[in-house]
């Protein structure tokens, strides 16, 4: 939804005074496309998964299973920190946290209105078929 006139106003007011206050911090909280944030975050996860794979071939090397357990462990977390970052920054709706995951399990509405519809009928169908 987008944001009418005065509202708009007021958040280019709020901009404003943040870039006067403390322009270093409005610099590094603004950014112009926020998927650079997570490329860099796929990037750093990439780099982690490296460093689990060295964890867990020095666990095999070594013959102690906790370091080799440890790398894997690392691994897993940095693939899957990797994949929610490359959701995020390809737009996919399986990346959004919260309510988005039930709208996801449930039909949209559109879907949802013809079926009410669809009984609705089914019922009249079937009042009229009792009479």
């Amino acid at each position: 939804m987008p944001l009418s006139e005065h509202e708009q106003r007021q958040l280019d007011q709020i901009e404003r005074a943040l870039y006067a206050e403390d322009p270093k911090f409005a610099q590094a909280v603004r950014a112009k496309d926020p998927r650079v944030h997570y490329k860099r975050r796929v990037v750093e996860a990439a780099i982690g998964f490296l460093l689990g794979v060295g964890l867990l071939l020095a666990g095999v090397i070594s013959k102690l299973t906790l370091i080799g357990v440890a790398g894997f462990v690392v691994m897993l977390a940095c693939s899957m920190w990797a994949l929610s970052s490359w959701r995020h920054m390809s737009g996919g709706a399986a990346s959004r946290p919260g309510p988005a995951r039930d709208r996801r399990m449930r039909p949209p509405v559109s879907s949802r209105s013809r079926l009410m519809e669809r009984l609705e009928e089914r019922w009249r169908r079937r009042q009229e078929r009792d009479r």
